[in-house]
């Protein structure tokens, strides 16, 4: 039987870098932004539908998503950032549970599922197991502004937009907390994958 395992976290807090060494070591993952970025590519369904909402003007020149417009757009509103989930959702959602049952057919024992949404739109009802990744507010703050060149009130806007930390911890089954060196990480994924490669999870 496939297990689902369901990785998330807050912005910045070092998912990705979670969810690179889960594939590195094998485990296929899904990732959700990736999947929101196919669905997003010129002339396509779902950019189709985002620009009869918010314009044109979320578009660059070449017809391509400008997702900092978008950004800028949707974060400093909630209700517009509400009907971006309403839009896009639906067809994320499609696309995520078409590749899971790929790989149940194949019987592939685990299942990265990497969302950052993974509470906010439910997709724990369908894991079996979801790990959290944290770190420190003020980290995650600083960590956005260098990697994204946001304004404090930017990156704010950002981490607020999704359900805090504190309760996504409270929910998990297994927290990895990223306020320590890579190395710590690392020797906490490889406790993670240990117990996957032992049928322990």
């Amino acid at each position: 039987m496939t297990k689902l395992i369901g990785l998330t976290g807050g912005i910045a807090t070092g998912k990705s870098t979670v969810s690179n060494l889960l594939r590195l070591s094998g485990y296929p993952v899904i990732d959700a932004d990736q999947v929101v970025r196919q669905l997003q590519t010129a002339h396509s369904k779902g950019l189709e539908r985002l620009t009869a909402v918010f314009g044109s003007g979320i578009l660059n020149a070449d017809q391509t998503l400008n997702r900092q417009a978008l950004g800028s757009l949707v974060f400093s509103d909630q209700t517009k950032l509400a009907k971006l989930n309403m839009i896009m959702q639906p067809l994320i959602r499609e696309e995520i549970w078409r590749q899971v049952k790929n790989y149940q057919k194949q019987q592939i024992p685990y299942v990265i599922l990497d969302a950052p949404l993974l509470f906010e739109e439910n997709y724990t009802d369908e894991c079996d197991l979801v790990v959290v990744v944290t770190t420190d507010h003020q980290i995650q703050v600083q960590r956005l502004i260098k990697r994204n060149g946001y304004s404090q009130t930017e990156a704010e806007q950002r981490i607020d937009s999704q359900i805090p930390l504190a309760k996504k911890k409270r929910l998990a089954d297994i927290v990895i907390d990223n306020n320590g060196s890579k190395e710590e990480l690392k020797r906490q994924v490889a406790g993670l994958i240990d117990q996957m490669h032992n049928n322990k999870l």
